[in-house]
């Protein structure tokens, strides 16, 4: 279960599929091209508590270190992950 990312020239999603169906999602949408906010997570019923939501802000994190971008938290989910996890508060 790997978390996956689709982009276009506005914004984006990370994402995780199970057997080919999209459990979990978060959004984002570039803020020029030096920052991405992101605006939702989620996770479907029955997945929650798997560690899905941790899962795609760490993978925006590492993103954000590849392109050498800052990362805005706008969504209640992922600012909570940053206030709880110090090692990814670099890419704010």
């Amino acid at each position: 279960m790997d978390v996956q990312l689709h982009t276009t020239e506005k914004n984006g999603y990370f994402y995780i599929e199970v057997d080919g169906v999209m459990q979990a999602q978060m959004t984002f949408v570039f803020a020029g091209p030096e920052r991405i906010i992101i605006d939702h997570t989620e996770v479907q019923p029955g997945n929650e508590g798997k560690g899905y939501g941790k899962k795609m802000v760490s993978a925006a994190v590492d993103y954000a270190r590849e392109k050498h971008i800052k990362i805005i938290p706008l969504c209640p989910f992922a600012k909570s992950v940053f206030d709880r996890v110090p090692e990814f508060r670099d890419v704010l």
